[in-house]
């Protein structure tokens, strides 16, 4: 199961992600999200887990606990969504410059 974790200390790392799942089962991967340009997290990442039951149990435990000093939330990651170019049109929309 795939898990999102939110409002994260921006100090945490991979390492410290998974360190907190590991104590409810086998942890595939952990990954704390980085900006692309400055490579600072930006306070959210994922963790894979290949128990689902296991997974569940953690996302129960954890969700509204404290990490590193910070209330985090957790929950079943969802299937990301086609989204819009950043550098494409904004919409279908046409200027009528009648005067």
């Amino acid at each position: 199961m795939n898990i999102f974790v939110s409002n994260l200390s921006y100090a945490v790392t991979d390492a410290d992600l998974c360190e907190l799942f590991k104590e409810y089962g086998e942890v595939s991967s952990a990954k704390v999200i980085l900006d692309r340009e400055t490579q600072k997290s930006r306070g959210f990442g994922f963790v894979e887990m290949p128990d689902d039951e296991a997974a569940r149990k953690a996302i129960a435990e954890i969700e509204g606990g404290e990490f590193d000093g910070r209330t985090i939330h957790v929950k079943e990651a969802q299937p990301r969504e086609d989204r819009r170019p950043h550098n494409g049109p904004r919409g279908n929309f046409r200027r009528n410059n009648r005067e």
